[in-house]
């Protein structure tokens, strides 16, 4: 199994934020710095944007509630952003009233932030219509499932008291709120008269070209920001140049310019730092990974996201929890971590390395709730021909014609072949894998239209409770539709436990009746590495993803 080693060249980060090796033209006075952490824009609109560039933008052009920065000591801390002040206050319910009050910030145009900028933003968001991937963020807050089945944004407990007093009052204690929900680009203030004026620009533009869809955000430049940075130049396809934001509130010693470059592949990226286009650039090569890692010291940065198969628990097959058993562990984790690359590490659990739990790691508190080893592997077998037996099959075969989807991208599909093939040898089982694109995959999960699946499983916040809150029986993002009363109470226990080493005790317990229930096999965590070169510090990685570069100044000799 491979060791998570530590480079002092790469940042490490679970919301983390560390200066490293970099480089960059002029002196923090007025640097410009060029950077390239991924492709161009998909979206630029905060409720879409999924892309780690995309949200790298985004959070440059705009700024939330709060913001995660570093001390210094150079550790991790989440500050006011907008918010200058918060007060927190439980009621006798067991809902929490978070009241925020805005500092005095303008935004691009010079108008001011108001509250009012993040109820529309919010409700926006949480607005089924929108279809957002990351509306899940706001199912604590009080009202959000009335808002949803009515179709009513009002009834979402998010209110501005005045124009700098925001109001949120959540169903229950979250304990993660304040630095996953309110750092999150998705939940960004907006200008609602902003983003109408755009999108009626967007579409005289698309009707003048003939029906080209153009998106309010197609143009960059035109985006009202209360951010450290504005939009100035924007190549589609090549470059975006962002200048420094003169109505931000706050000054800044970092670059005057940020331009980003983007690039499809790892390999285009890594020519433009060979080639000094760019200081910064993410994600590095399968080959530059696996230079890194025949060093002995070094550690990739574990991503936030456990690769795992799914079974659909209303397939009638599938609903027996034997035959899940059975399926589970037949299963050769090692090799398929083998096979996912060189920064792959077999999954110990649902929730992957790098998730806090205080100043511990919640993964190494927990342990290893699956059997990985390669020396077990034909025992694990046997149990599961015995568990079928018991179910009334005699083997594997006796379950009819089933199908393994996954997304046919990167080494997915060599997994899916992999994973069949253990099904068919070790169980007889017949499975046929069926590689679909994003979009697809996530629809059958969704409408249940499946009988195993692969798919990847991110949370919104980094927090165990944020990978975990996902299977309750009456969460619309339980795609294998597992039911158990247990389970459900042990999760309403953590949205409100006050005490947090109880908390995290039924985080822990929630977990392992997950994992026994047999409704996922986790598969494996990737990690990921990035670099800069070796005359700046202050560079930021968020553990979701995004990048913050606003703070980078030249390393003092």
């Amino acid at each position: 199994m491979r060791i998570w080693k530590k480079l002092v060249c790469l940042v490490l980060s679970g919301a983390m934020c560390l200066g490293l090796l970099a480089g960059c033209a002029g002196d923090a006075d007025g640097v410009s710095l060029s950077v390239c952490v991924g492709a161009a824009p998909v979206s630029l609109d905060p409720i879409y944007a999924e892309e780690t560039g995309d949200q790298t933008i985004l959070a440059h052009l705009y700024e939330n509630l709060m913001r995660v920065t570093v001390d210094v000591s150079g550790n991790p801390t989440v500050t006011g952003g907008m918010a200058k002040t918060v007060d927190q206050e439980e009621s006798y319910d067991g809902t929490v009233t978070y009241t925020f009050r805005l500092r005095s910030a303008k935004w691009s145009d010079g108008v001011n932030v108001k509250a009012g900028d993040f109820v529309y933003a919010w409700q926006r968001l949480a607005d089924p219509a929108s279809r957002s991937p990351y509306a899940a963020l706001l199912s604590v807050v009080a009202g959000y499932d009335e808002a949803r089945a009515a179709g009513d944004m009002t009834l979402l407990q998010v209110t501005a008291k005045n124009d700098n007093t925001l109001v949120v009052v959540l169903s229950g204690r979250y304990d993660w709120f304040l630095t996953e929900v309110c750092t999150s680009p998705a939940t960004s203030p907006l200008r609602q008269d902003v983003v109408q004026k755009l999108k009626d620009a967007a579409e005289e533009r698309s009707r003048r070209a003939g029906g080209e869809n153009l998106r309010w955000w197609s143009d960059p430049t035109a985006l009202v920001c209360n951010g450290p940075y504005q939009a100035e130049f924007y190549t589609q396809g090549a470059t975006l140049s962002a200048v420094a934001n003169e109505r931000y509130y706050s000054s800044q010693a970092g670059p005057r310019t940020l331009v980003f470059h983007f690039a499809d592949t790892a390999e285009e990226a890594r020519s433009l730092y060979d080639h000094k286009t760019v200081d910064a650039v993410w994600p590095l090569t399968e080959e530059r990974m696996a230079e890194l890692a025949a060093d002995r010291e070094w550690e990739a940065i574990p991503e936030m996201g456990t690769y795992a198969v799914l079974f659909n628990c209303g397939q009638e097959m599938l609903a027996d929890p034997l035959v899940r058993q059975a399926v589970h562990l037949a299963v050769n984790r090692d090799a398929l971590t083998a096979a996912a690359g060189v920064s792959a590490l077999a999954a110990g659990g649902l929730v992957p390395p790098g998730v806090p739990e205080g100043e511990k790691d919640f993964r190494t508190v927990g342990g290893t709730l699956l059997d990985s080893g390669e020396a077990s592997y034909e025992e694990r077998c046997v149990q599961a021909k015995a568990l079928l037996s018991e179910a009334g099959y005699d083997s594997g075969a006796s379950l009819g014609e089933m199908t393994y989807i996954y997304e046919d991208t990167g080494s997915n599909g060599v997994l899916a072949q992999l994973i069949c093939q253990m099904w068919q040898e070790a169980l007889g089982m017949r499975v046929t894998p069926v590689g679909v694109t994003n979009r697809e995959l996530w629809s059958a999960l969704r409408t249940g239209e499946y009988d195993l699946a692969g798919a990847d499983l991110t949370a919104v916040g980094n927090d165990a409770e944020c990978f975990l809150m996902n299977w309750t029986s009456d969460s619309t993002n339980n795609v294998v539709q597992y039911a158990n009363s247990a389970y459900d109470t042990l999760m309403a226990i953590i949205a409100n436990a006050a005490d947090s080493t109880a908390r995290m005790g039924c985080l822990h317990d929630a977990e392992d009746l997950l994992i026994s229930d047999c409704v996922m096999t986790p598969l494996y965590t990737r990690g990921t590495a990035w670099e800069l070169r070796e005359t700046l510090t202050g560079a930021c990685r968020d553990a979701r993803g995004w990048f913050s570069f606003s703070s980078v100044v030249t390393r003092v000799a």
